[in-house]
């Protein structure tokens, strides 16, 4: 398995995998996914970068994206991956990444939007130094119902 960055060529594959979780996990994908699929480039093209875990052939296994949101304030979103190829790790792998790119792009804070029934993200996402808060609204996602945030720099 290895880390690779995104490029337009890897567009389809961003879709398809989140699509897939989103829609295994909740049902249906929201507006505010397809307007996020829409715009991955422009997302690029401002500084952001979605990664990917692919295996030897090239095949893309699993995804996520660091989004800038502006004045230090980073998204990580779209975490997703293939349900028909061996994974294991490889979501872990690309959430690293996207904190790592982050964290030397100037983030001063990286928030996630999740599900509280995502157990195991959760714990992936609170080992690496993020803590739950309670915003007053979850960013225009229905299954959106648990927030973290990482403060860079803050011992956790």
């Amino acid at each position: 398995m290895e880390v690779i960055e995104y490029t337009p060529e890897r567009k389809r594959d961003f879709i398809d995998l989140n699509t897939w979780w989103i829609e295994e996990y909740f049902g249906k994908v929201e507006q505010a996914d397809w307007d996020e699929f829409d715009h991955v480039d422009e997302e690029v093209a401002k500084g952001g970068m979605a990664f990917f875990a692919v295996d030897g052939e090239g095949r893309a296994l699993a995804t996520c994206m660091a989004i800038d949101r502006g004045e230090g304030e980073w998204e990580i979103a779209k975490l997703g991956s293939n349900p028909e190829l061996p994974h294991k790790g490889c979501g872990k792998a690309v959430f690293e990444a996207c904190v790592g790119w982050a964290e030397t792009h100037g983030a001063r804070r990286i928030y996630i939007l999740t599900n509280s029934t995502l157990k195991a993200a959760i714990h992936i996402y609170e080992s690496h130094g993020f803590r739950r808060i309670y915003p007053e609204e979850f960013g225009g996602y229905e299954r959106g119902d648990y927030a973290l945030e990482k403060i860079i720099g803050e011992e956790g």
